[in-house]
């Protein structure tokens, strides 16, 4: 469904109707909330439907990386972590801060949403998010829900939302923790940070710098470093009569080399929020942020500034009826651009509303769900989902859903020098999935079946003149299949997710590129007194570089191995080997990823 409003007049009236339905629950503060109800297997998520629900009766696909996978795996990326689990997949142009994608479900880089508690962190430019420069000693937890919430985060939500969350300061008194380590590469790790709660205020400070020399991204080549410094800055209070505030601001910056050039990175979100409890039964919260993505390269053409920032006000009512939630709300976010490329367009306004309803007739669940957005530079979309559950029995649960979602034309697609398209509709998707989870005691298993199709796919071609410009030209079928499941028995935690996929362009026949149609990843860690073993093997097949499917990428197969040692209280040693077998390996052509790399860190702190 699209219909067209372009006066300004409409934009208001929307904008007006949503104030009375204002509401929150921004998503960190809800998980804070959760956590004590939270269980390895069946952990309490917050992203899949704006309010805290087991991964069971949020009635979609989605994956927990908690802190203890943080702690044990210790990755030198996020994107480390990220690889191979259900439904994602990754592209780099090279290890260590080198630009890539991350995929979900065969989505695009840029059709899929990254936030940082609850704050949305991207290019608007580009329209992608840059995973490489997030610290993951900055987060303890992230949550992977696969498959469309266009109607409930707007654009670009086509493959799933991957959110990422800072550590909340929920224990009593101060917890400092130092990590201090280095390895191969002439690589250099070193973080600090005191989070804890006294009374009723919580706080979490942390900073980290890591630098290494890197490696040859091409074959032949010369080392390409990169470093990174970042902080965090988190405090929250409550009060007696249930009202709360608090503030957020985290931010990384640093320089990367890349071959033909270098670059100055600052990625940095930061947002105040105020909760209120109206009713016993109605929370409200009011949450005011900002995003900002900057990039300074120096290359071979003379380089170029590039910064985006966008700037938000979201406003959302959690109201409980009984067994049912119904969850309602107004978003208003302007994006600005600030760049040596002279964009003819630099700023475009975004007004939307959504509303949720949560309704549980136990064995029966519904979650129905409507957004309408209306931007200045592409007109309006309407999105909606419709999910229903029902438990077999105590142990299994079904679930069938229908999903609509849309990915936003980038200013690069719109207003690029000589070359943007303002005339360009956004990608649209449809999405038809059905799922089985079994949920026990010590283990669990997961298996979903989906399709989504695309219309109006953005694709960049050469136009008569000889350049390069960005047209709606194809439509897409993606088809797959995911399979996960978890184990934690006698000091052993194991995991396994497998994802087939079928991403075919159905103006030609061809794979889409840079898909692959298989992923399989292990991991198994085992605690032996006070010391710990572990590791993970990720497996991909071939994939092609380019949509003719004449370049083709071969499969790989990476085995990463951890210990570690707790050689006094608080005290821990880590040893992990990246790449044990040396395996070198392509996901887009004609640049490596890094071979075998060791890492030895010493840690103080829980």
């Amino acid at each position: 469904m699209n219909h067209r409003f372009h006066t300004t007049a409409t934009r208001a009236a929307f904008a007006m109707a949503a104030l009375p339905l204002a509401i929150s629950f921004s998503a960190q503060a809800q998980y804070a909330e959760a956590t004590t109800e939270l269980a390895a297997l069946d952990p309490v998520v917050v992203t899949a439907a704006l309010a805290p629900r087991t991964a069971n009766e949020s009635l979609s696909s989605v994956s927990v990386l908690d802190e203890a996978t943080f702690r044990r795996q210790d990755p030198t990326s996020l994107t480390d972590l990220l690889r191979g689990q259900p439904g994602v997949d990754v592209t780099s142009n090279g290890s260590f801060g080198k630009s890539g994608s991350v995929s979900l479900r065969g989505a695009p880089g840029d059709a899929n949403v990254l936030m940082i508690d609850g704050i949305r962190l991207r290019s608007a430019t580009a329209g992608s998010a840059a995973f490489q420069y997030l610290d993951p000693r900055m987060f303890d937890r992230a949550e992977i829900v696969r498959g469309p919430r266009g109607s409930l985060y707007g654009a670009d939500a086509v493959g799933g939302v991957i959110q990422l969350f800072t550590p909340d300061g929920d224990e009593q008194g101060p917890q400092p923790n130092i990590s201090i380590g280095g390895g191969s590469f002439n690589t250099q790790r070193v973080s600090a940070g005191i989070s804890g709660r006294e009374g009723g205020t919580r706080y979490s400070f942390a900073g980290s710098h890591f630098n290494t020399d890197g490696q040859p991204i091409r074959r032949g080549g010369e080392d390409k470093g990169y470093d990174n410094t970042s902080a965090l800055a988190r405090v929250a209070h409550t009060f007696e009569s249930g009202a709360e505030v608090g503030v957020l601001a985290l931010r990384a910056r640093g320089h990367n080399e890349y071959d033909g050039g270098e670059n100055d990175f600052v990625q940095q979100v930061a947002g105040i929020y105020g909760e209120l409890p109206v009713t016993t039964t109605w929370r409200s919260r009011l949450t005011l942020s900002e995003a900002r993505d900057e990039l300074d390269t120096m290359d071979n053409f003379g380089g170029s500034v590039i910064d985006t920032r966008t700037q938000t006000a979201r406003w959302q009512n959690n109201i409980q009826l009984g067994a049912h939630e119904v969850i309602a709300g107004a978003e208003i976010s302007e994006d600005r651009v600030s760049s040596t490329n002279e964009f003819e367009v630099t700023s475009r306004d975004n007004t939307a509303v959504f509303t949720q309803a949560l309704l549980d007739f136990s064995p029966f669940a519904i979650q129905a769900s409507l957004r309408y957005d209306d931007n200045e530079a592409y007109g309006d979309e309407v999105t909606g989902s419709l999910a229903l559950g029902y438990e077999l029995d105590n142990y299994h649960t079904l679930r069938a859903s229908i999903g609509t979602a849309f990915k936003a034309p980038s200013f690069n697609d719109l207003y690029w020098p000589n070359s943007g398209n303002p005339d360009l509709n956004p990608e649209k998707s449809e999405t038809v999935e059905v799922g089985v989870r079994g949920q026990y005691s010590q283990w669990f298993w997961d298996v979903a079946v989906f399709q989504n199709d695309y219309d109006d796919l953005i694709a960049w071609a050469p136009t008569p003149s000889g350049l390069w410009a960005p047209q709606n030209v194809n439509n897409a079928r993606i088809r797959g299949a995911e399979l996960s499941s978890g184990v934690e028995v006698n000091d052993w935690v194991l995991q396994a997710a497998y994802t087939y996929l079928d991403p075919e362009d159905q103006e030609t026949g061809n794979r889409l590129a840079r898909r692959a149609s298989q992923s399989v990843r292990l991991d198994a860690d085992r605690e032996l007194g006070d010391w710990s073993l572990g590791g993970s093997l990720v497996a991909q097949g071939y994939r092609y570089d380019n949509a003719s499917n004449t370049q083709r990428l071969g499969g790989y197969g990476l085995v990463n191995l951890r210990a570690g040692w707790q050689f006094a209280p608080l005290w821990t040693a880590r040893v992990t080997v990246e790449n044990a077998f040396d395996k070198e390996y392509e996901t887009s052509r004609d640049y490596i990823n890094a071979g075998r790399a060791g890492f030895l860190s010493v840690h103080f702190g829980q």
